[in-house]
């Protein structure tokens, strides 16, 4: 396939709030290396009109993009990242392997290129008149067969090209596509890879599973079988019912970092921007607090900012449900997250240290105690259910109890950071119902080999 030449303008469709039709909102055009955007005059004299994100209010300005991305970032949110680049190349240029340069193409083809389901409520088009969406249906079994020859440098039949295009739409590094099923409802579905170190798609499955359990607010989600694989499917929280879209915003833009300036941002920075424009800033600071905890319980420490996102209305930020929610490798009992929790930098993985930033999030010793004793209580009381709809193995099981879920380097010192909340006196005090040997023992008791 010949690849196509690089346009002089890309032109920015919006799905409105609750409109199940895309309008022309704006234009991309180049300037030397990198992309600026701005709104076309008929979208900003529409009344019903709203800003694509907070950095990019209404008005006739020309927006250059933050850091080191190539377009503005609400905009690179929902251009395809690693996974999506490497299948919009091999498609057309033959390239393949995971070593494949993706920045051999210019940015306007991947954008134009990929298929139009994305994240959030925005899509790329030739024209500034007429819509013409990319992407075919697909089913499960041909989006994982694709992905399978993608991955192993096999060449792709045409139907299998067509199914590929299914996985360009959604960022993320890992195998992916998005589908629809026969009631209409949409799913990102995620797939293995031969090279996993962890069972990442049923861990994340019952990371999932457990989150819920802890009342933390998540996406359905359910793992299937293809050509005798695990697949997992999430269903999409930025596609409500009725064809609309909801505008999403990644954490990466809402602190206007790039991809190599990200490791800078932090959760303390996230809540700020968050709390700015939050009906019920507290809620927001608890509800973040209890993700961070459960990241640590699960070891995951591949929360960088673009696993974090909210929605954009126009007016106010709200956030998504969790996602990608998965146990990370790790050799002992010290880890550290991607993103600092406290304000002095605070990033590694123990329960008690984020206890010790509770202020951070407007909580309480005593309440960032209880918030971590009920989370670790819903992980003790659910994960075997958990493990059995991930259908995870026995050794599986093993493998992750006690070393990724509810390690002791993650769970040690808990009931000292407590102790200043907790007694007059400052006395080390045990917190009720929280029991930190429970924690050490695990599983042992029901024969899960910790």
């Amino acid at each position: 396939m010949t690849v196509p030449d690089s346009t002089s303008e890309v032109f920015v469709w919006a799905w409105l709030p609750g409109s199940p039709t895309p309008v022309p909102c704006g234009v991309l055009r180049p300037a030397g290396s990198v992309w600026r955007f701005a709104y076309g005059s008929g979208y900003l004299d529409r009344p019903d009109a709203v800003s694509l994100s907070p950095d990019l209010p209404l008005g006739p300005d020309w927006f250059a993009p933050a850091a080191d991305l190539p377009i503005p970032g609400a905009l690179r949110d929902a251009a395809p990242d690693w996974w999506g680049r490497q299948v919009v190349m091999r498609r057309l240029t033959g390239a393949h392997g995971p070593s494949s340069e993706t920045g051999m193409l210019p940015e306007s083809v991947y954008l134009l290129e990929s298929a139009s389901d994305r994240f959030g409520a925005i899509d790329y088009q030739t024209s500034p008149t007429a819509y013409v969406p990319r992407g075919e249906d697909a089913s499960v079994d041909e989006l994982l067969a694709a992905a399978d020859r993608i991955q192993s440098g096999q060449q792709l039949s045409p139907d299998l090209a067509a199914a590929a295009l299914q996985g360009t739409s959604m960022g993320g590094a890992r195998p992916k596509a998005t589908l629809v099923d026969a009631e209409g409802a949409s799913w990102i579905a995620k797939f293995p890879t031969s090279t996993d170190p962890l069972p990442v798609v049923r861990g994340e499955a019952a990371c999932l599973a457990l989150a819920r359990a802890a009342g933390i607010d998540v996406p359905d989600s359910r793992i299937v079988t293809s050509l005798g694989k695990d697949v997992l499917l999430v269903r999409r929280f930025d596609r409500p019912a009725g064809g609309t879209r909801r505008m999403c915003v990644s954490g990466l833009t809402l602190l206007q970092l790039g991809e190599m300036t990200a490791r800078y941002g932090t959760y303390p920075e996230l809540l700020d921007v968050l709390g700015h424009s939050a009906a019920d800033p507290g809620a927001i600071g608890e509800e973040v607090f209890r993700r961070i905890a459960f990241n640590m319980a699960v070891s995951n420490t591949d929360d960088h900012l673009r696993n974090h996102a909210a929605f954009w209305d126009g007016a106010r930020l709200s956030l998504t449900p969790a996602f990608d929610l998965a146990p990370a490798p790790r050799s002992g009992e010290t880890a550290y997250q991607a993103l600092a929790y406290g304000r002095d930098g605070e990033r590694e993985s123990s329960l008690a240290g984020l206890v010790a930033c509770a202020h951070v999030y407007g909580l309480s010793r005593r309440e960032a105690v209880m918030s971590v004793d009920r989370l670790v209580d819903a992980i003790h009381a659910h994960w075997d259910d958990a493990a059995d709809a991930a259908r995870l193995t026995r050794s599986e099981r093993d493998m992750l109890w006690g070393h990724h879920l509810l390690n002791q380097g993650t769970t040690r010192g808990l009931r000292h950071v407590a102790a200043p909340d907790l007694s007059p006196a400052g006395a080390d005090v045990a917190v009720p119902g929280f029991d930190i040997d429970s924690i050490a023992r695990g599983h042992t008791d029901l024969g899960l080999g910790v």
